[in-house]
């Protein structure tokens, strides 16, 4: 049976408490700023409800460098987890960001037509800093490629994959996220995550 989940909307259509996804995503889909968190218990809901979502989004640890590789210990489940799938490599493409400690999944984009493990990891991982960004959370973001991290630390990307009418629209995407990179001084470190030590990344789309 998949794990119960309640969700708190902070900001939305509707605020409140709801018990489905479906009911949550009706309130958040298309309002610009929403804030919301998903509980595994209605208490937990309600007491997050009734406080302010400072209290459960962005109230982490102080600041540490931005780009790191993990200490002994386990992963820190306030944070988002980002990973890539690709059928060959290169070949169909997709990533997505979900919540680390409940597999809440945040935002999914593809399948593109042709890319790179590499550039998928990539953009999932500009992709959570930029709904972090929004959302004032400085919650940390892990990904399992020291590679997609070395690119965002530095800016840019460095592929074999050649640009054409079929990768077209990833390539832009990969545009805008090195721009975005540029333009913002986000506060969120990215971490790479211990797969030998904690598993696959809750991203991770199982198809290995």
């Amino acid at each position: 049976m998949p794990k119960k989940n309640y969700y708190v909307v902070w900001k939305g259509a509707k605020p409140g408490i709801f018990s489905t996804w479906k009911e949550c995503e009706a309130q958040i889909k298309g309002y610009q700023g929403a804030i919301y968190k998903a509980f595994p218990t209605p208490e937990e809901a309600n007491r997050a409800f009734n406080s302010h979502w400072k209290d459960y989004i962005g109230n982490n640890p102080p600041k540490k460098k931005k780009n790191q590789f993990p200490v002994s210990g386990g992963p820190d489940l306030n944070s988002l987890s980002a990973d890539a799938a690709c059928s060959g490599n290169p070949g169909k493409l997709e990533y997505r960001g979900v919540e680390t400690a409940t597999g809440l999944e945040i935002f999914h984009r593809g399948p593109f037509p042709m890319g790179t493990v590499n550039i998928g990891e990539f953009l999932a991982l500009v992709h959570a800093l930029a709904y972090l960004y929004k959302l004032g959370s400085n919650f940390p973001v892990y990904s399992d490629s020291r590679t997609a991290i070395k690119w965002v630390k530095d800016k840019k990307i460095k592929t074999n994959l050649p640009r054409n009418g079929t990768t077209e629209e990833l390539f832009n995407l990969v545009d805008r996220a090195i721009t975005w990179l540029q333009d913002h001084d986000y506060q969120n470190i990215v971490m790479k995550w211990d797969t030998a030590s904690w598993g696959e990344i809750p991203a991770d789309f199982g198809r290995k």
